[in-house]
C-alpha cells in the first residue's frame, strides 16, 4: 500500500482537462456481465459518501470532500499520473537515481482543497460494482459502458470528460496486411469482448464488407498477455491490441509491427457520413449524486486533470518514471507508447459532441451496445 496523509492507494490494488489536448441492483450489472468474479473491495480509508472533511457549511462548490476515483492500468491511468503523484499516490522506487521525478509534482499541479484516493485495475469489470455501490466516486471506463451504466442506473451516473481517443491497432508478423479486408479468412485475437474493441472492430469489419461472424475468426481472450502469446505460437494470427500493449508487442515480439492504426481507420470510414463522430475508447464518469453535491470537487478534479494530461504528453520521459512507479507499465515501454495513446480530457460541448457522435455510430451499427438507446443530454456534464 502506498500512502501518504490523507491520500493513499487501495491496498487491494499495486497501485493507484478542461480543453481537449494531444443502481442499479448489482444482480442486473451480473445480467449486463459487469461484475467481475469479486469485488476488491472499498478504497482503504475511503470517506463515506456524501460526508465532508470540512465543517459542513458554506455552499456546495465550496464545500471540501474525499474524491475515491478508479482507473485502468492503461492510457487512463497514464493520464492520472501527474495528479496521482501530487497527492502522494505514487511511491518512489528505493532503486530510483537522483535524476528521479517520482514524488516532485513534475506536472506543476497547484495546491487542491480537497483529497483524492486513486485505485487502478486491470479491467473495469473489477471496479465497476464499487462505482454503483458508492464506493468509487469517479470511474474511467470504455465509453460505450459509460452509455449502458446510464441506462441501467436511470441516470445515476454522468460522464465528466473523454479521457481517451483510439488506441486500437492491428499487429502482425510479417507484412500481410494493409486493409480491413485483408483480415477476411485470419484468426484474430483480442481482449474486450463485450466492450469498445469489440463494437469497433465489428463496425469496422463491416465497413470494409467483412463479415465478423463469417469471414473472420475472433478469439476473445481476457487478458492482453494471451494476444502476444497468440502472435508469438502462431505467425499466421494476427492480434488487436490497444496502447502501450502494441508497443509493448513489437519490443518483445521480433518481426511484430502495427499493420493498422484503427484510428485511422475509423476516420476514413466516417468520413463520408457527415456525422461528427470519433473511436473514442474511454471515459471519466461519476456518481450523479456526487456530482450535485460536490460541484467544486468536479470542478478541480477536472482542471487538475487537464493539468495531468497536458504534462503527460508534453513530458512523456518524466511522465514514464510516474507510469513505472504505479504499477502500469515498465518506464521504456511508456515513454515509447504515449505519443500513439491519444491521452485527452476532453470537456464540456466538445466532449458532448464528439462522445454522441460516436455512440450514435455504435448504436446504429448495434443498440445493445450502448445500453439499447442512447443517453439525453443529461448524461453529459457541461458544468
Amino acid at each position: 500500500m502506498f500512502h501518504a496523509t490523507a491520500h493513499h492507494l487501495a491496498a487491494s490494488q499495486p497501485l493507484s482537462r478542461r480543453a481537449f489536448t494531444t443502481s442499479c441492483a448489482l444482480g442486473m450489472l451480473a445480467g449486463m456481465g459487469l461484475v467481475g468474479c469479486g469485488n476488491t473491495g472499498t478504497t482503504s480509508g475511503s470517506t463515506p459518501a456524501g460526508s465532508t472533511s470540512g465543517s459542513g457549511t458554506g455552499s456546495a462548490a465550496t464545500i471540501v470532500t474525499t474524491m475515491r476515483v478508479g482507473a485502468l492500468k492503461g492510457p487512463t491511468g497514464m493520464g492520472l499520473v501527474g495528479l496521482m503523484d501530487h497527492v502522494g499516490a505514487v511511491e518512489k522506487p528505493e532503486d530510483a537515481g537522483d535524476d528521479s521525478v517520482v514524488g516532485t509534482n513534475p506536472a506543476g499541479i497547484g495546491s487542491l482543497k480537497n483529497t483524492y484516493e486513486f485505485t487502478l485495475a486491470g479491467s473495469a469489470d473489477e471496479l465497476t460494482p464499487q462505482l454503483i455501490q458508492g464506493d468509487l466516486d469517479v470511474l474511467c471506463v470504455p465509453a460505450n459502458l459509460a452509455a449502458t451504466l446510464y441506462q441501467k442506473t436511470d441516470g445515476a451516473v454522468q460522464v465528466l470528460c473523454v479521457n481517451t481517443l483510439g488506441v486500437l491497432d492491428i499487429v502482425e508478423m510479417g507484412e500481410t496486411i494493409t486493409t480491413m479486408a485483408d483480415l477476411r479468412g485470419r484468426t484474430l485475437y483480442s481482449a474486450g469482448k463485450g466492450s469498445t474493441p469489440q463494437y469497433a472492430l465489428e463496425f469496422l469489419l463491416r465497413t470494409a464488407g467483412v463479415d465478423p461472424a463469417t469471414d473472420v475468426t475472433i478469439q476473445w481472450c481476457s487478458e492482453h498477455a494471451e494476444c502476444l502469446a497468440a502472435l508469438q505460437n502462431d505467425p499466421t494470427a494476427v492480434a488487436m491490441l490497444p496502447q502501450p500493449f502494441a508497443t509493448s508487442a513489437l519490443a518483445k515480439l521480433e518481426g511484430a509491427r502495427i499493420a493498422l492504426d484503427l484510428t485511422d481507420v475509423w476516420n476514413e470510414a466516417v468520413a463520408d457520413t457527415g456525422q461528427p463522430s470519433q473511436l473514442i475508447t474511454g471515459v471519466a464518469v461519476a456518481r450523479t449524486e456526487f456530482v450535485e453535491n460536490f460541484p467544486g470537487t468536479i470542478e478541480e478534479f477536472l482542471d487538475a486533470y487537464a493539468t495531468s494530461v497536458d504534462f503527460v504528453n508534453s513530458e512523456p520521459a518524466k511522465a514514464a518514471q510516474l507510469i513505472e512507479a504505479a504499477g502500469i507499465i515498465a518506464a521504456t515501454v511508456a515513454e515509447q507508447a504515449i505519443p500513439y495513446c491519444n491521452i485527452v480530457c476532453e470537456t464540456g460541448e466538445a466532449m458532448q459532441a464528439d462522445l454522441a457522435g460516436y455512440l450514435q455510430t455504435l448504436f446504429e451499427a448495434d443498440p445493445a451496445s450502448v445500453g439499447g438507446a442512447l443517453p439525453g443530454d443529461a448524461f453529459y456534464y457541461l458544468g
